[in-house]
């Protein structure tokens, strides 16, 4: 492939891989004790069948659905579905709590909504129950689940609904044409086996999809503004098909071919949305699903994956590992380590070997590097690094093991790829150069600014918004930066908003909001960027002590998702304006109040 396809939108581009690699193994997930794997003609067969069967449920054009699951083969197949009958998809975390998905659900006008299991289907029905309802339901596991008489590598995996009888056209799920609730009054619900049941090859779906426009709206994501509710971002297919062009570009002296892809951070994501779920898999990659973060360690080694996307706080752990490992060893392998790091150091920051140390290179390879890439299966071509800032520290350290590490920057806003470091070019201190047919510019403030195919429609029912982001086709990023020969270097956040180090974007406003709706809270600040949490500077309410404060923010955090929840507290005196932690118009100057606390806060974190 010279040269990246130019497909009329995402789902065409899906349908025709499945048509052309109708045998190639696509998607691999771990089931009942064992990976299962899904070729691209069986996927293909499957979005078809869905696609036809939520039209036959009521599901129209323009229609958004919520899609709150794990990472598993059935978040591709419902949302290319759904794309494919020009259905909005609007990803969804798993984490989320029920106010979150009220508001997913209240912001975005969905009615209907495609969940994993049975606990997220209560989550949902819950938050349906704060927003005028929900009509539809489909639930995948614990109505239908996910099975296979074959495992990857043998035979074609026989997933739910392949065996059946051939069905030659789907009837009308529950009845309407339109969603509607059942007669208890709460959403009908459909069986995931229910909605791939079909048979039927799928070239008519195919064929009107094919019909879709580039321009079309392909998914909303939602993404936490400044003011802490979160915000649609209007993707368009020419938005994610931009970064897939210009990606494909910057990897192009890797040659990827039958690659294997580890995909872990959340689909609903919008770096792994883009990438892991069209972009890779447009080349051939296969995609397998880790079972968890928790089990990432033991899936790396498994699956000894070519390519993989981290977040600075998965190098950061390994690294720990690693160097404590290390110290463990006895005297004579712990200075080898460090020889070999040493040697390492100086190939990456292009310093001449001594005569002795390129003798002594080779042995240090083979006892040492190769051990530590061993953890990642052996087989890494390149880790993409973005989410969040890498110390450089953490990335000359795995680089000096002979492990690319490519950092990237971007945001939901973009697609959300905007410049990444080339693999055989890589300035671990830079998040890279802009992908191809990315227009940026640094204004006078120093604010980065960008044009282009990958530059969202707009924020979703948010016109001022919209217009104060994209002003004359630029994107306003609100991250400050400069450019070095050719190279984006980040050096500071415009905009208020914390990115934790798993690459988790945390509005601070929204949780302070929050802590100062508590009675027994007068005051406070969260910090966490960069950190592996969130922690809050509190100020106590006239009359209440510290044990009072800490009920006050245990139960704020009983209403925040897991990564909004904050890990510790410290109680600080009161922000005036006198000692100028307070703005007249009595606003808090949260930067002067993370700065005064500095202390304070290394110790919380």
């Amino acid at each position: 492939m010279q040269s990246y396809p130019n497909w009329p939108n995402l789902a065409s581009m899906m349908f025709a891989l499945a048509r052309a690699w109708p045998n190639k193994p696509m998607l691999r997930a771990w089931r009942d004790g064992a990976w299962y794997g899904l070729t691209w003609g069986e996927y293909g067969r499957m979005t078809a069948s869905c696609a036809r069967h939520l039209r036959a449920a009521g599901v129209s054009a323009g229609d958004r659905v919520l899609l709150c699951m794990e990472n598993r083969p059935e978040f591709p197949i419902a949302e290319v579905a759904l794309m494919a009958i020009r259905a909005v998809p609007v990803p969804a975390y798993t984490t989320n709590t029920v106010d979150d998905q009220a508001h997913l659900l209240r912001d975005s006008g969905a009615r209907v909504a495609i969940v994993s299991s049975v606990a997220l289907a209560e989550r949902m029905l819950a938050a349906a129950g704060k927003v005028a309802g929900l009509d539809l339901l489909a639930t995948i596991d614990g109505a239908a689940g996910l099975s296979s008489s074959s495992r990857a590598g043998s035979s074609p995996a026989s997933w739910p609904g392949l065996s059946g009888p051939p069905v030659h056209a789907p009837a009308a799920i529950g009845g309407p044409d339109k969603p509607g609730h059942d007669d208890l009054g709460g959403p009908r619900h459909i069986s995931w086996s229910d909605l791939i049941l079909d048979q039927l090859p799928p070239g008519d779906i195919a064929a009107e999809a094919a019909l879709i426009p580039v321009t079309a709206l392909a998914c909303l994501i939602y993404t936490s503004g400044t003011g802490g509710t979160p915000r649609g971002v209007m993707l368009p297919h020419r938005c994610v098909l931009s970064n897939c062009a210009g990606a494909f570009d910057l990897l192009r002296p890797l040659g990827p071919k039958d690659e294997t892809y580890l995909s872990y951070l959340p689909a609903a994501h919008s770096y792994e949305h883009t990438v892991g779920q069209f972009f890779l898999a447009s080349l051939g990659t296969e995609i397998v699903y880790a079972r968890g973060v928790e089990y990432l360690a033991a899936d790396m080694l498994t699956v000894r994956p070519t390519l993989l996307a981290v977040v600075p706080r998965v190098l950061d752990v390994i690294r720990t590992r690693v160097l404590s490992q290390v110290g463990r060893e006895k005297p004579w392998r712990q200075r080898l380590f460090q020889k070999a790091l040493s040697i390492g150091l100086k190939r990456v920051d292009r310093v001449a070997l001594t005569p002795a140390e390129r003798i002594l290179d080779p042995m240090l390879e083979r006892l040492v590097r190769s051990k530590v890439r061993a953890r990642f299966g052996g087989r890494l071509k390149i880790a993409m690094s973005g989410g969040a800032r890498l110390e450089p520290d953490i990335g000359r350290f795995f680089l000096a093991l002979g492990l690319p590490i490519m950092q990237g920057y971007g945001q939901t806003e973009a697609g959300p790829v905007i410049s990444a470091n080339p693999p055989y070019r890589i300035r671990i201190d830079t998040v890279g150069t802009v992908l191809n047919g990315v227009d940026l510019r640094i204004a006078d403030d120093g604010e980065i600014m960008v044009r282009g195919g990958l530059v969202m429609d707009g924020y979703w029912n948010r016109p001022a918004e919209t217009a104060a982001a994209i002003q004359d086709g630029w994107l306003h990023t609100g991250d400050i930066g400069e450019l070095d020969d050719g190279y984006l270097r980040i050096t500071d956040r415009k905009k208020d908003m914390i990115v934790l180090s798993g690459g988790e974007n945390v509005s601070p406003a929204k949780i302070e909001s929050m802590l100062m709706a508590e009675t027994e809270i007068a005051q406070a600040v969260v910090a966490g960027e960069g950190r592996t949490g969130v922690s809050a500077l509190v100020v106590p309410a006239e009359g209440y002590d510290d044990v009072a404060v800490a009920l006050a923010v245990n139960r704020t955090n009983l209403r925040l998702s897991v990564t909004e929840r904050i890990r510790k507290h410290a109680i600080v005196p009161p922000f005036t304006i006198e000692n100028g932690l307070l703005t007249p118009s009595q606003k808090i100057r949260r930067v002067l109040v993370i700065r005064a606390n500095s202390a304070i806060l290394t110790k919380l974190h």
